[in-house]
C-alpha cells in the first residue's frame, strides 16, 4: 500500500514538471511569437513612414513641376509679345513719318498711298510671319462659320445667300477663324405671287364641299 503512495506521489510529481515544461515552452513561443509580431509592427510603422516621406516627395515634385510649366508657359507668352511688339516698331515708325510728311506737305494724296503701303506692309508681316490672313467675303455665298449676316436684302435671281457688303474683315489665324467677318447678305425673292396664293389660302374655307 504504501509503495502504491510513492508510486503515485511520483508519477504525479512527474505529472506537474511535464505540466510546468508545457507552459514553459507555451510561454517562451508565446514570447518569441510576441516579439516576431512586434518586429513586423515596427517594420511595418518604419514602410508606412517611408512611403509617407515619398508621397510627400512625389507631390513637391509634382507641384514644382507644374509651377515649372506656368513659369515656362508665362515666359513663352512673354517671348511671343516681346516678338510681335519688335515686328510691330518699324510699322509705327513708318505711321510716325507718314503724319509728320503730311502735316507739311498737305498732299492728301500722297499721304493716302503712303498710308495705304504701310497698311499692305503691315499685313504682309502678319500672315507672313504670324499666319493672321484676312479672307474676302464679298460675292461669296453665305457661310455662317466664317461670316456673321448683320443685314439682308431680298435679290431676286440669286438661289442662294450671297454677301452684298463686308462691313468688317474676317480674319483667319494659322488656318482657323479668329474673327468672323460682319457682313450684309441677300435673301432669295419669294416666286411672283406666292404671297397671294398664301393669302388665299389662309382665307378658304377648310370644308368647301360644306359652303352654303
Amino acid at each position: 500500500m504504501a509503495e502504491n503512495t510513492e508510486e503515485k506521489t511520483e508519477n504525479a510529481s512527474e505529472d506537474a514538471v511535464s505540466q510546468e515544461q508545457r507552459e514553459g515552452a507555451e510561454g517562451e513561443a508565446a514570447q518569441a511569437r510576441i516579439g516576431e509580431l512586434e518586429s513586423a509592427r515596427q517594420a511595418l510603422e518604419e514602410e508606412n513612414l517611408s512611403l509617407k516621406n515619398q508621397c510627400l516627395l512625389i507631390q513637391a515634385d509634382a507641384d514644382n513641376f507644374r509651377k515649372r510649366l506656368l513659369r515656362e508657359k508665362q515666359e513663352s507668352i512673354q517671348a511671343a509679345n516681346k516678338q510681335l511688339l519688335t515686328d510691330l516698331l518699324p510699322v509705327l515708325d513708318d505711321f510716325s513719318r507718314a503724319i509728320k510728311s503730311g502735316e507739311v506737305s498737305q498732299d492728301f494724296a500722297a499721304f493716302r498711298s503712303g498710308i495705304a503701303m504701310i497698311e499692305k506692309q503691315l499685313s504682309d508681316l502678319l500672315d507672313r510671319r504670324w499666319g493672321l490672313k484676312r479672307f474676302d467675303s464679298l460675292g461669296q455665298e453665305f457661310d455662317p462659320r466664317r461670316h456673321e449676316a448683320l443685314s439682308c436684302e431680298e435679290r431676286p435671281g440669286l438661289e442662294a445667300s450671297t454677301v452684298l457688303e463686308d462691313y468688317l474683315t474676317g480674319y483667319m489665324l494659322h488656318d482657323k477663324i479668329l474673327r468672323a467677318a460682319k457682313v450684309k447678305i441677300s435673301m432669295p425673292a419669294q416666286p411672283a405671287g406666292a404671297g397671294d396664293d398664301a393669302n388665299k389660302n389662309a382665307d378658304a374655307p377648310e370644308n368647301p364641299g360644306n359652303a352654303g
